[in-house]
């Protein structure tokens, strides 16, 4: 203690000494003071006691004046503060302090005396601003903007924040965070390095899922306590054509009318492409044939399959269209859709027949009730417009022939109620009609003509000579007399009669047909000889008796048989 009190008397006869010099000399001689201060300190707030300090003897500091004289004399003053009897000079602040606009301020302190002429003495003083946390990072914009492409490939690094922090120390190492609100997946997508402020790719990037993305990002420095800047940085996509299009078909009638006129809409439908730009402008094409074509809607990608041209199902009854369509990206990408059609049938057949007229062949002596033969026409539509039947037109002068006659209206087969003679009945004609069961009904018709065939049911008949009701007796003659043309049926004598032959010589002819079973007839003819006047007498009588003159002649003819 006693040294320290030393110290500071010394100090004081030292530095009243000094001033003293300066004030009796006029020499300016000069001391060192070093002072920290932190810059959060309020106006007024004493920085120093200069006097205590310096370990000066505040009592030989009567009667003096303190200023500051030269440097930063805006923010420190002298202030003298009156301490019983004695005059205490205090560097006191009079302005606040910003250590980011200056970290240190020199000042020159003078003491002045009362004297005449006055004296005065200097004093250089160091004020240093210790730092505070009073500046948050700051990054150069409030909105960032980039793009990037999709699909860019993960590990990317697409952009470097930075922030900066005019504190020192911990007060300004920086580190960087995303916003604590943002979607999860961003979290799933981006990636912030929270020392370096590099963001790169994490996850798939893709256009159609989101084209933009708004990153609120945050830097904080390590000050206690902590502050915090913010900006956000919107990332836009940029699209690559990376998707088809899509074709759906939105209505669909899976029939059309074949009577369906030119211009009928098939169907609706859209195409969509997720990209944009001119990656997802697209161009429709129909890539199948048939007749039908692609109409654009007033509406923009909906377009309609309508028919070109007339149909025909009995032609074409079912078409499968395919679709195409091509975006305009780079390389352009295409979809296929593919859809089938049924053609519905419409009444617009007849019945036809294979041929017109018909002819048949018929046996006499059919089975009465039995079919005789049937009539078929076919029809070129379906189901009720092809189901056909038949009927039997019963007009006309052979109208009573045709009462015998039935037709199946099912399946054409006619059957004959009765037994057709040949002998009576050669041909006959009439017509059987076609009709389907559309609606309107379509019909058409066949002629048929039938013919008759002969069988051997009917054994010959003896016309000339005829027989008388009785019967002739007698022999047989010798067939050495007389012979029979078997084509003609004419008798002729074989050789000259005799006188020795008999006077009546009886002939028995037989006469059959050329059936498969052959029928036969006989007829009798009894030759009598007589004298030349009484043979021609006798040639007039229609008997089985015939005259031959005596006379006659070999070879002669004399009677002719008719069957």
């Amino acid at each position: 203690m006693g040294n320290a009190k030393k110290a500071r008397t010394r100090n004081c006869y030292w530095f009243a000494f000094h001033l003293a010099l300066q004030l009796v000399f006029g020499e300016q001689a000069f001391a060192q003071i070093r002072y920290s201060v932190p810059e959060e300190v309020k106006d007024g707030t004493v920085v120093g006691n200069v006097a205590k300090d310096l370990g000066l003897d505040i009592s030989s500091l009567t009667d003096r004046r303190f200023r500051v004289v030269s440097g930063t004399n805006d923010h420190f003053e002298i202030d003298i503060r009156q301490s019983d009897e004695d005059k205490i000079p205090f560097l006191v602040l009079k302005k606040s302090l910003d250590r980011e606009q200056r970290s240190k301020h020199s000042l020159m302190v003078t003491a002045v005396d009362g004297g005449k002429p006055p004296r005065s003495g200097a004093l250089n003083v160091s004020v240093i601003v210790l730092d505070i946390n009073d500046n948050r990072p700051i990054f150069s914009q409030e909105i960032y903007e980039i793009t990037i492409q999709e699909n860019v490939p993960v590990g990317t690094t697409i952009f470097q924040m930075n922030a900066t922090d005019p504190d020192e120390d911990t007060n300004g190492e920086i580190e960087y965070s995303l916003g604590k609100t943002l979607r999860r997946k961003v979290y799933d997508i981006f990636e912030l390095d929270k020392l370096t402020g590099k963001i790169t790719v994490k996850g798939a990037v893709n256009y159609e899922d989101n084209d933009v993305y708004k990153l609120d990002v945050e830097a904080s420095d390590k000050g206690t306590p902590p502050l915090t800047g913010e900006c956000r940085l919107t990332i836009k996509i940029k699209d690559v054509n990376d998707n088809p299009p899509e074709i759906e078909i939105t209505s669909l009638s899976n029939t059309v009318s074949e009577d369906s006129k030119p211009g009928t809409v098939i169907s609706l439908l859209s195409v969509t492409d997720k990209d944009s730009g001119v990656n997802g402008k697209n161009i429709l094409s129909l890539i199948s044939e048939g007749p039908f074509e692609l109409k654009p809607s007033y509406k923009e990608n909906i377009y309609s399959v309508v028919t070109k041209g007339l149909l025909d199902r009995e032609q074409v009854s079912h078409y499968e269209i395919t679709i195409k369509a091509t975006d305009c990206g780079e390389p352009p990408l295409s979809t296929f859709k593919t859809f089938n059609i049924r053609i519905s049938d419409v009444n617009d057949n007849s019945p036809q027949f294979s041929q017109n007229p018909l002819h048949f062949y018929l046996s006499e002596n059919n089975v009465a009730g039995a079919s005789i033969f049937s009539v078929s026409a076919t029809d070129k539509d379906v189901n009720d417009n092809a189901a056909i039947a038949y009927h039997i037109v019963r007009e006309g002068s052979q109208n009573d022939i045709l009462s015998f006659l039935n037709v199946n209206s099912e399946n054409g087969h006619i059957t004959a109620l009765k037994s057709f003679d040949f002998e009576t009945l050669k041909t006959f004609q009439f017509q059987v009609v076609a009709t389907d069961s559309g609606a309107p009904s379509l019909s058409s018709n066949v002629t048929v003509n039938v013919f008759i065939l002969d069988q051997n049911d009917n054994a010959p008949v003896i016309l000339y000579p005829l027989s008388s009701n009785g019967s002739a007796e007698g022999e047989v003659t010798d067939h050495s007399l007389f012979g029979l043309d078997r084509y003609t049926g004419q008798i002729r004598t074989l050789r000259s009669f005799t006188e020795t032959d008999e006077a009546e010589h009886k002939l028995v002819i037989l006469v059959k047909d050329n059936g498969n079973v052959s029928l036969s007839a006989t007829a009798t003819v009894i030759v009598k000889l007589v004298e030349p006047k009484e043979a021609f007498a006798a040639s007039d009588v229609k008997s089985p008796y015939r005259s031959v003159k005596k006379s006659t002649e070999r070879s002669c003819a004399m009677a002719v048989v008719h069957a």
